[in-house]
């Protein structure tokens, strides 16, 4: 079963996440919304996401500061982050965030179609690469029983090179057929 992709959207106005959330509706990203630098710490130790919405300035914690808490994290180091502002198009601000690991920056008004594209790229990419680590994984599980199997085949070879033991040739037999089976040897 696949995990659908989480969009982590974060911003002080309830209106602006609203917003959002219908501007993402209809991608395959289940959104979560919260209000606060501190709610988007916390909601980043128990769930992954494919893209993280930022808007730039908030009360007590803003963007910025919780942009540079989420690259400080190994587990949320790689989540791309958009910065949402409705701050003049000051170019200071956009290199702060920038310098903060933003992967884009967007002042309001901004064109949905255009946000709703980039989250399609991210929501794609991080798709694709748990398609990967699962294939990955899959590659790794199949190497391991091929290893056991060669090792089985290797084994039951050098009894059958001792052929004038009846015992040899019984165990090498016994290790080909839990081999061809499937069966860990003893």
């Amino acid at each position: 079963m696949t995990q659908m992709a989480k969009a982590l959207l974060v911003d002080d106005r309830r209106e602006n996440l609203m917003a959002l959330e219908a501007i993402l509706q209809g991608l395959p990203v289940q959104s979560v919304a919260v209000e606060s630098g501190e709610a988007a710490l916390k909601q980043l130790l128990v769930d992954d996401f494919a893209v993280i919405l930022l808007d730039a300035q908030m009360p007590d914690m803003d963007g910025f500061e919780t942009a540079s808490h989420i690259k400080r994290r190994e587990r949320t180091r790689h989540v791309p982050i958009i910065f949402l502002t409705a701050a003049d198009r000051d170019a200071q601000l956009a290199l702060r965030g920038y310098a903060a690991g933003a992967v884009d920056y967007l002042t309001k008004p901004f064109d949905p179609w255009v946000l709703r594209a980039k989250v399609s790229v991210f929501v794609e990419l991080w798709t694709k690469t748990r398609q990967l680590a699962a294939q990955s994984a899959m590659v790794r599980e199949r190497d391991a029983q091929w290893r056991v199997l060669t090792d089985a085949v290797d084994e039951a070879t050098t009894l059958l090179r001792g052929v004038d033991d009846p015992d040899s040739r019984i165990r090498a037999v016994a290790l080909l057929e839990q081999a061809r089976w499937g069966t860990t040897p003893e």
